[in-house]
């Protein structure tokens, strides 16, 4: 195998789902060389902050062991607020509104995590949300204010700062 190379987080993310699900991984060490091993390099910090947004958890398996998993059904999974904020800080650059629908703009490939983190938080005024390579369509509820929803993204992403 070649030199490792430094993967785009995306990209990275893929992989690291891949090994989890393929192999037992007890530590965020071993998941490092793991990754090494397929060529691509990645520090214990950005593993364990990758684990963090892909929603991982340790599982305990027979034997005693535990080790990561990704849950099959991450929708299922509720992001808390930190979670939420953190994703739009990183990923949002743009918050923008027509009527009830709602654009977000990021970095190209990184719009299906801004998508997955706001389905995932269950805001009661968000129906939905489609995620292309660099935006996201926020459909907002019929009952809920378009516009109060779009501030509140913009502070998540950090936008409303002068």
């Amino acid at each position: 195998m070649g030199d490792p190379v430094a993967l785009g987080k995306p990209q990275r993310q893929h992989r690291i789902v891949g090994i989890l699900g393929a192999q037992a991984v007890t530590s965020q060490a071993r998941l490092v060389e793991l990754l090494a091993a397929a060529g691509i390099t990645a520090t214990q910090a950005t593993v364990s902050r990758d684990l963090d947004e892909l929603g991982a958890l340790k599982v305990r398996v027979p034997g005693g062991d535990t080790v990561y998993a990704i849950p099959e059904l991450a929708f299922e999974q509720v992001a808390p607020d930190d979670h939420l904020r953190r994703v739009f800080s990183d990923w949002v650059v743009e918050v923008t509104r027509s009527a009830n629908l709602l654009v977000l703009r990021t970095p190209p490939g990184s719009a299906h995590v801004v998508g997955s983190a706001l389905d995932r938080s269950r805001l009661a005024q968000v129906v939905g949300t489609v995620a292309g390579d660099d935006t996201v369509l926020v459909v907002v509820a019929e009952h809920a204010d378009a516009a109060e929803v779009a501030t509140r993204l913009r502070a998540l992403a950090g936008l409303d700062r002068p």
